[in-house]
């Protein structure tokens, strides 16, 4: 049997100039537990990345603090030079131990930080790096003017923001390009919503972490257990099939640290939701969030 090939999710061009196939991967779990140190078994996650590019994954979301410094690495080992593959990469955050994450934006911790990442996954540009988190402590201008400057510098070729609101998207875009967005986004967390619109409306990417989330949809008799017996895949494969299906800007970015994993994400690639099935289970996801979120 032939694998899937993310290529058949459709593409994208960040920035309007890089071109990625919509499916792409999170590099997040290839480190240790609590996202601290090494991973249990370094050479399943190698096997891991190696798979990418032979499934048609050309866009590989990182971050330098995970592990910190762990997923870069790892990244590095198994497919630098990295041909025709976008390895984006953020920074803002910093780590104390396991699951402790501390936004820190100061200018020049945010100018260190990237340059950091630029040695670790040995590249002379980041094609595109994105702020992990808007640091409250630090006036928000000041960060994006950091931004700013290592585009102007030639450190990062394209900039993004995570977990951010439309207001601060258009704060941002006075003062540098916004490629990408990266909010936490799933057929039963709706809390971006009117951020994703935003994007599609503007052509930004938009990437949703945690894509794969469907929480009480999955049980059986469900809308989502039904239609996934329909296309014998399983709840989550239809969770990823309708986030691709939701908007031509949409990236999601769904990891793991084993192959089999990997191929079962890919796969959803090939599940053609109907608009009927698109549309009954946007209605059950808005339900399972509360019914707060405007129509898709």
């Amino acid at each position: 049997m032939t694998a899937s090939n993310a290529s058949k999710a459709g593409s994208f061009r960040i920035g309007g100039d890089i071109t990625v196939n919509r499916l792409g991967f999170g590099a997040m779990r290839i480190t240790g537990k609590g996202i601290w140190g090494e991973p249990a078994d370094p050479e399943a996650c190698l096997r891991t990345l190696r798979r990418l590019p032979e499934l048609g994954i050309n866009f590989i979301d990182t971050a330098d603090s995970y592990g910190p410094d762990v997923s870069e690495h790892l990244i590095h080992a198994a497919l630098h030079p990295y041909a025709n593959m976008l390895v984006a990469t953020k920074g803002g955050l910093t780590r104390t131990g396991p699951d402790r994450w501390h936004p820190v934006g100061r200018p020049e911790y945010l100018r260190q930080q990237a340059m950091m990442s630029q040695r670790f996954l040995g590249v002379e540009q980041i094609g595109l790096w994105q702020l992990h988190r808007i640091d409250p402590k630090v006036p928000r201008e000041e960060q994006f003017d950091a931004i700013k400057s290592l585009l102007n510098d030639g450190v990062i070729k394209h900039a993004g923001l995570s977990e951010v609101s439309v207001e601060e998207i258009e704060a941002a875009r006075k003062i540098f390009p916004v490629a990408t967005v990266q909010n936490r986004y799933n057929l039963v967390d709706r809390t971006s919503e009117a951020v994703l619109d935003y994007c599609t409306k503007q052509g930004i990417g938009f990437i949703p972490w945690f894509p794969l989330a469907a929480g009480d949809l999955a049980r059986p008799g469900s809308p989502l257990d039904e239609i996934a017996r329909k296309h014998k895949a399983a709840p989550s494969q239809v969770a990823l099939a309708w986030v691709l299906k939701r908007s031509p800007v949409m990236l999601p970015i769904p990891g793991t640290s084993q192959v089999s994993h990997l191929e079962e994400n890919v796969a959803a690639v090939d599940i053609d939701l109907s608009s009927d099935e698109f549309a009954l289970l946007n209605e059950a996801g808005k339900a399972a969030f509360g019914g707060q979120s405007a129509a898709a």
